[in-house]
């Protein structure tokens, strides 16, 4: 890795003779993230625990949680902060990657839109949830409406699930790209939640098209 700092502490990341210009940006901003410091300084697998954490702050989204589904948990942030912030909760994740363990939690490695999938959480889980949370993203091919249409099809199949499964009042979070939630999956939340609201935490970067669709009180 060459690399070589600057004023202000900002480290500068020269192109490798291997190293396309795109890779070297990211690793740049990777090198400059304070989420990425922050994270590594606290001991979280990603800087995406912050994600979480500022949702749980500005919508209480952990207060009194005692079953938790996480859908996309690799490499396990979110995992970590339920561990830290509702240590008596059972949580079960679940992804297509590995995840390396976490004491008190269950992680399932499969996908999760398998027939097979929601099956097999119940069963670890042990008993109806009470948030389930999805930072489920397809894959990137580059095209913004294949990458939004793609990545809206996994939060659908993650608000089936959580309107099938979710205790009454339970919550539900959900990944989506800029243009929201699509018509058809916000009004289904709307008939099955009191309160739905798009959110894009401080520490989503600006230009990420990331946002979090949040459901409040699931109706019984």
């Amino acid at each position: 890795m060459s690399m070589r700092g600057s004023k202000g502490g900002t480290t500068r990341v020269k192109t490798a003779r291997n190293r396309t210009a795109a890779s070297t940006r990211w690793l740049s901003r990777q090198l400059n993230d304070p989420y990425v410091k922050r994270a590594k300084a606290e001991g979280y697998r990603s800087r995406a625990a912050y994600k979480l954490i500022e949702l749980d702050e500005k919508y209480a989204l952990l207060k009194g949680r005692h079953a938790i589904v996480d859908l996309g948990v690799a490499p396990g942030g979110w995992t970590q902060v339920v561990r830290k912030l509702r240590p008596d909760a059972r949580i079960v994740g679940i992804d297509l990657l590995p995840t390396e363990p976490i004491a008190g939690a269950d992680f399932l490695t499969m996908d999760f839109m398998d027939d097979a999938a929601p099956g097999a959480i119940m069963e670890l889980l042990g008993g109806a949830p009470d948030l389930v949370l999805s930072d489920m993203a397809a894959n990137t091919v580059g095209h913004p409406q294949t990458d939004h249409l793609r990545t809206i099809a996994l939060a659908e199949a993650a608000a089936d699930f959580a309107i099938m499964m979710l205790q009454p009042g339970g919550a539900f979070v959900a990944k989506v790209f800029q243009g929201g939630t699509s018509g058809d999956l916000l009004t289904l939340l709307k008939q099955n939640f009191t309160s739905v609201r798009h959110a894009k935490p401080p520490s989503s970067r600006k230009g990420s098209p990331e946002l979090f669709v949040v459901a409040l009180g699931k109706k019984p």
